[in-house]
């Protein structure tokens, strides 16, 4: 690409404003066409040259040292440079390079002559300005007549624009006389031939005119030796003298008026003068010799001057030689005195940096030694307090040494009183149930069934005290407790719109139902339509499963994972023996928390008060539902009014996510399997367990009861340490060893019975005192009514409750 494009050689000056002017004629110019710009600037040896002074004073370059011209030659390339960079700058968009031409010996217009052969340059663009020397004091003169050599000697390739003031000039005429002209015709300047061939031209052109003139230096007389040779001698006396005229005046140009010279100068107006005036040739003789007669006087004048200037110069010279040197010596002497004032100043900032971090040193020693005498004093009084502290704290470890092998002793004791317990619960857990059933049976046949008359009811029941309602139902039909016989019963009272018919049919149904995990009937009034029932002493599984942390504080009631599995699997036993009878399945029809009853262990019942009716096997899926949803509750522990609807879409996981935490630990695995039960029977109705029956939920849970039951053997199961070790966690959690079995509150004064088993004293003595030999939690016969003080487990209980107010409260 760069070969296309045409280089168009631009020579430029020292004048900026001219340079730019050219230039800017020059990208006007080519714009139109793809082209660069070569840059052309003549470069002088400022070492060959005069040195110019900053107060504008010539000196040759010899009389300064070589440092000072080293010095001004690189001031004056960086100016250079400078000048360049604007040129450079100046061409914009338009590639641009610069190509320095160093002065020699030859004149200009040779050196550009040799250089346009040289890179055979094809176009050319010449500022005025190019022809003229750095400092500006070339004459016009030279320039346009340097300008007018190029143009005649320039190769025929070469298209030369001259540039004059931002404008194109046209060059006209030959060597002897030419005229410069702008692009409108206007003259710029003119150029005229040697002064010889003007004198001989002026003289000449009279000669006719003055033949007949008998002056004696008329042209008649011109032909003669003489008189050319005197001729001769004038000439050449004029010319020495425009020639020493136009030396004086060399550095008196004035460069705004560079293109009239030619009209100013002083020879000229002469010539110009005795051309134009009519004068005879003698006439003019004379003018010229009174002319030559006043130069000369002009010259010895300038002559004496410039020998008074020459030896001013000289002595100038010597002047600034010694003034140089001087200044030289003075500039040594001031870069060593600033040389040491900088080293003085640095080693003076360096003592006061040094004094200063002393000082900071010495101010932060002291306070530091100051901390140190208070911190000191500190240890000291802290010392003699640690001395007596440990002198305390001595014997205070004495003392827990002491208690703590008395309180190892102690819990060795309850860990052996532990083991005799859980012995004895998993023996009465195993035997409850057949010696509750077989104590009813007892009771029942004891009592025959017996019907109650209504004035026995109102005694049982304080007249129906208030204080005394168990439940209030929905179908107005209320639940006392009473006590008959010195045992605790239940009354429900059925609704009195109940024929008595009707209220008999129940009672003969309840009176035929008999399995351990349904509650008994012990007899009925028929004037009161109501039914006695064995008394449940821990309520309905809702008001514990529902009960919030603050409640259970207060009742000291909740249901580990294990019972909760227990209670399952014991519900679920009672519904099958209803769904097996004959000749027709018996349907619950009100499956629900509340109707499910808990004894003094926790053994799980079903209220069958509600009981009458037989069903087909759509109502025993209805029962299947039911359960389901109790193994929900019993799972999550709170009453989830959007349980049943959210969990038809949860997961086995997602559910396990929602465990009671009231129930413990659950296992995993056990939570899974129970749940998965539960999502089982919630789908009963659906095709793909359409064909589910309860029995078949009975065989799953009686297996999980018993990985449940194993896992509780090998120490999963609560126990007092546990108990007491998890108390911190979890104060709300009332051990059940602190609960009295008959009052189920927190023992104040807890007796060891002869059946192994701790009561609140008052309790058992009551129990006793009604006639009972029995076991309360055995039913089997006690060896003797003796009660001893558990002074142990009383010390535990004030313990525990020294830890927990709030429960005391």
């Amino acid at each position: 690409m760069d070969t296309d494009v045409e280089k168009v050689y631009v020579a430029v000056g020292n004048d900026l404003q001219d340079g730019l002017k050219t230039l800017a004629w020059t990208l006007a110019k080519f714009e139109s066409q793809p082209f660069s710009i070569v840059i052309l600037y003549l470069t002088y040896d400022i070492s060959r040259d005069l040195v110019y002074t900053p107060l504008g004073c010539k000196l040759p370059a010899t009389s300064v040292s070589d440092e000072v011209l080293e010095d001004r030659r690189k001031h004056e390339e960086g100016k250079i440079e400078e000048l360049l960079s604007k040129y450079k700058a100046f061409c914009a968009k338009v590639k641009a390079e610069t190509l320095k031409i160093r002065k020699s010996d030859e004149p200009v217009h040779k050196l550009l002559l040799d250089l346009i052969s040289e890179l055979r340059i094809t176009k050319l663009v010449m500022g005025i300005a190019f022809m003229k020397s750095p400092s500006g004091s070339g004459k016009s003169r030279s320039a346009i007549s340097g300008s007018f050599f190029v143009h005649l000697h320039k190769p025929e390739y070469c298209e030369l624009f001259i540039i004059c003031g931002g404008k194109l000039v046209f060059l006209k005429g030959n060597n002897e006389e030419g005229v410069m002209e702008d692009d409108q015709g206007v003259r710029l300047a003119r150029m005229r031939g040697n002064l010889r061939s003007r004198l001989t031209k002026i003289f000449t052109e009279n000669y006719s005119m003055g033949r007949s003139s008998h002056l004696p230096n008329s042209p008649r007389n011109l032909d003669s030796p003489d008189s050319q040779n005197n001729w001769e001698n004038h000439v050449q006396e004029i010319e020495n003298y425009f020639y020493q005229l136009m030396s004086l005046n060399l550095d008196e140009a004035n460069p705004e008026a560079e293109y009239e010279v030619l009209q100013t100068s002083p020879m000229e107006a002469i010539l110009v003068e005795l051309e134009d005036s009519n004068m005879s040739v003698a006439e003019k003789v004379e003018s010229l010799k009174s002319k030559l007669k006043e130069a000369e006087e002009m010259i010895q004048l300038h002559r004496k001057e410039a020998k008074t200037n020459t030896e001013r110069c000289k002595k100038a010279q010597w002047a600034i030689c010694l003034c140089t040197t001087s200044a030289e010596k003075l500039e040594s002497l001031r870069k060593e005195e600033l040389a040491s004032r900088l080293e003085l100043q640095e080693n003076l900032d360096d003592e006061k940096e040094q004094l200063y971090e002393i000082t900071r040193d010495v101010e932060e020693s002291k306070k530091r030694l100051s901390s140190v005498s208070e911190l000191l004093s500190e240890l000291s009084n802290k010392l003699q307090l640690s001395t007596i502290a440990k002198g305390h704290a001595e014997k205070q470890l004495e003392r827990e040494v002491t208690a703590r092998a008395e309180m190892v002793r102690e819990i060795e004791e309850l860990r052996r009183q532990r083991d005799v317990l859980h012995r004895r619960i998993e023996f009465c857990k195993e035997k409850d149930a057949i010696a509750m059933v077989t104590r009813s049976s007892d009771e029942l046949i004891s009592c025959g069934y017996k019907e109650y008359a209504a004035e026995e009811i109102r005694v049982a029941t304080d007249d129906f005290s208030e204080h005394l309602r168990l439940k209030r139902g929905e179908d107005w039909t209320n639940v006392y407790r009473g006590r008959i016989h010195f045992s605790s019963v239940a009354i429900k009272m059925l609704s009195s719109g109940l024929s008595h018919d009707d209220f008999q049919a129940t009672v003969k149904l309840l009176t035929n139902i008999r399995h351990p995990h349904l509650v008994a009937i012990m007899g009925f009034c028929s004037d009161l339509r109501c039914i006695v029932l064995e008394y449940m002493h821990n309520g309905n599984l809702r008001d514990i499963l529902f009960t919030s942390k603050r409640n259970y504080s207060k009742h000291g009631r909740a249901l580990w994972w294990a019972d909760r599995i227990r209670i399952a699997q014991e519900v679920c036993s009672a519904v099958g023996f209803l769904h097996s009878a004959e000749p027709r399945p018996i349907v619950h029809g009100h499956l629900t928390p509340s109707n499910i009853l808990l004894d003094r262990n926790l053994v799980a019942k079903i209220s069958c008060a509600g009981l009458g009716r037989f069903s087909d096997q759509c109502d025993e899926r209805l029962d299947v539902r039911a359960f389901g949803v109790v193994l929900l509750h019993l799972l999550a522990g709170r009453n989830w009014a959007a349980l049943l609807e959210e969990a038809t879409m949860l997961d086995q996981t997602a559910l396990v996510q929602v465990l009671d935490e009231m129930a413990g630990r659950w296992p995993l695995d056990l939570a899974k399997d129970m749940a998965r039960i539960a999502m089982k029977c919630l789908s009963v109705c659906q095709e793909a367990h359409k064909d589910l029956r309860i029995t078949s939920v009975t065989k799953e849970l009686h297996e999980l009861r018993k990985k449940a039951d194993g896992l509780a053997a090998r120490g999963v199961s609560k126990e007092v340490t546990d108990t007491f070790a998890n108390k911190e966690e979890d104060s709300t959690d009332i051990p059940r060893v602190f609960l009295c079995p008959i009052f189920q509150e927190v023992m104040k004064n807890p007796h060891v019975a002869a059946d192994g088993f701790s009561y609140e004293l008052e309790a058992m003595e009551e129990w006793l005192g009604t006639g009972h030999d029995t076991s309360p939690m055995t039913n089997l016969r006690l060896d003797h009514k003796f009660l001893t003080p558990n002074l142990t487990l009383r010390s535990l209980i004030q313990d525990w409750l020294n830890k927990d107010p709030t429960v005391s409260s």
